[in-house]
């Protein structure tokens, strides 16, 4: 199966599906899926851009309304996470998931879907230790702090992931777990993000979350985006008790601008006799059911449950009888119901709507949902004034918001770096491009070994604890000196790895021109002290402009 990768897609469907369309007519191939890792920017009309946590100069309407609207079909079956740069309250109408647009769905705030027989999970937004023990509390109109923090990943995300027990193919994410900078070519991410060095030396750049996760999932393939660089990785897990060590190929990718590593084409093994429509996942939406008790939407920090003698339970992972009733719940059917129905009016170029306001929706997809597996609406609970801080008291403990995160090394709150491809949300600063564009070579596919397989209960995930406070990935094994080689793919164990017999596959060469642009320059402020982060100014090339000249595009905070 051919599955399309593409990194951050800041509402740009047109020129993702177009480059898609490229590759498909270069390579003589047929393009199965796309998934997205983030920033996708599911933007209906005019409200909508006001919930997405960018500076005004950066709220543009980009593509994803013509789907929105059926003005265009969306070509091959898309999947995405979020990310940090989002049209938070449409997301937030979908809590479990569900269609944006048809054919292109949504993996929820956490979520694990089926397709062709490769299952792939994902878990959408950033991670922030000061609401990561927090519920989904916030709800349009959003203000400065909630539009940033209805992104952020919470703990209850996590922890459902964490009862999974049965393989895991892919998985996306937005931003990297933490540590797997370690298991790459980190040398040459140094050379191309040298902001990143603080942080990397500092074991602090990326999730401790999602390292947890990448620890307990350990699936074959992990996708991410975020900080704007194709990175590649190749993490060999611990052997658990008789069963062969698992191993994970990890991928990064940029966004969606000529001349960079947006997309990329991956061979994965499917299964021939699995249908080739979207499937539920039973054990993921036995976890969901099991869990459904453990729903906040209230602003208090919540602990999860965990074997430490204040919880009479902490295994809310599947049974063979969980999984028989949601068997039965769906009736046999486990395919994903084409349900999609628009709850927002989409914007019309030729009637604009500038006043229009944010709307506060219940979707039918979740109302359906929940009503067939006994799920609660967080939405529905919202519209409905129930508390959820007195129901669910006595079954979780709780903690003031200056209790510390349970990752005792997270660092998130005090990153001092400062990336000049990211949208700065606190003040709005633009960044001047001194980097010459580098032209790719023409692009080919990739072909990854095969992930291996098992239906039996032998490749079960082993018996971890439901909870653990580890937050950063092992120590890598050096088999070989990358800090010195140039090779942009990862140093690994001979015959193993990213790198062994394919091709990267990248964005189609534009028809500009990729003449040198003036130099990087920054700001004089604070120069005499040296103190506080300078002021970054910034001119890229408008993406996939027709003009023969390059036109001023300001950027920012991934």
């Amino acid at each position: 199966m051919k599955v399309a990768v593409e990194g951050c897609c800041h509402g740009e469907l047109d020129k993702i599906y177009e480059t898609i369309a490229f590759l498909e007519r270069k390579e003589g191939v047929k393009v199965d899926l796309l998934l997205c890792c983030g920033d996708f920017q599911a933007v209906r009309n005019e409200a909508d851009m006001k919930c997405m946590a960018v500076p005004q100069k950066y709220r543009q309407m980009q593509t994803f309304y013509k789907y929105y609207s059926g003005e265009k079909a969306a070509p091959v079956l898309t999947i995405f996470v979020g990310g940090n740069h989002e049209a938070s309250n449409h997301m937030q109408e979908l809590p479990y998931g569900g269609w944006v647009a048809p054919n292109i769905y949504y993996l929820g705030y956490a979520g694990v879907v089926r397709y062709r027989g490769v299952r792939i999970g994902g878990l959408s937004g950033i991670f922030k230790s000061h609401d990561y023990r927090k519920g989904h509390f916030e709800c349009p109109p959003y203000d400065q702090q909630t539009v940033r923090s209805a992104y952020h990943v919470r703990n209850i995300e996590v922890f459902k992931l964490k009862q999974i027990r049965q393989p895991m193919d892919i998985f996306l994410s937005h931003d990297w777990p933490r540590g797997i900078y370690h298991y790459g070519n980190k040398s040459q991410l140094l050379k191309r993000k040298s902001f990143l060095r603080q942080e990397v030396e500092s074991n602090s750049l990326g999730s401790p979350a999602a390292a947890e996760l990448l620890q307990h999932l350990q699936p074959a393939y992990w996708f991410s985006a975020h900080l704007h660089v194709k990175f590649a990785a190749y993490m060999q897990h611990q052997a658990q008790k008789d069963l062969l060590p698992k191993a994970t190929k990890f991928l990064s990718l940029d966004k969606c601008l000529p001349h960079r590593d947006f997309l990329q084409i991956v061979d994965i093994e499917q299964d021939p006799s699995a249908s080739d429509r979207l499937e539920y996942d039973p054990e993921w939406l036995s976890i969901l059911k099991n869990t459904a008790g453990l729903v906040n939407t209230t602003a208090r920090t919540w602990n999860m449950p965990e074997n430490n003698g204040l919880f009479s339970r902490w295994d809310y992972s599947a049974s063979e009888s969980g999984l028989k009733e949601v068997q039965s719940d769906l009736g046999g059917d486990l395919r994903v119901p084409e349900n999609f129905s628009a709850t927002a009016p989409h914007y019309d170029p030729n009637n604009p709507q500038l006043q229009r306001e944010p709307t506060y929706a219940v979707n039918p997809q979740t109302t359906e949902l929940c009503a067939c597996l006994g799920l609660t609406d967080p939405n529905a609970c919202r519209t409905e004034g129930v508390s959820w801080e007195e129901e669910e008291e006595d079954n979780l403990s709780t903690g003031s918001a200056e209790e510390p995160s349970e990752y005792p090394t997270d660092t998130s709150g005090l990153s001092s770096s400062v990336n000049p491809d990211e949208i700065t949300i606190e003040e709005e600063w633009e960044e001047e491009d001194g980097e010459e564009a580098a032209i790719q070579s023409p692009p080919a596919r990739l072909v990854l070994p095969s992930p291996s397989r098992t239906s039996s209960s032998d490749g079960l995930i082993g018996n971890r604890p439901p909870f653990s406070l580890t937050a950063s990935l092992p120590e890598p094994i050096r088999v070989s000196s990358s800090e010195d080689s140039t090779n942009e793919e990862p140093a690994r164990h001979e015959g193993a790895g990213l790198t062994d017999g394919m091709e990267g596959t990248s964005s189609p060469p534009s028809e500009e021109s990729s003449a040198a642009r003036p130099p990087k320059r920054i700001s004089g402020e604070n120069a005499a002290t040296g103190e506080g982060t300078k002021k970054i100014k910034r001119r890229n090339q408008t993406v996939y402009t027709a003009q023969g000249e390059e036109e001023e595009e300001e950027e920012g905070d991934c």
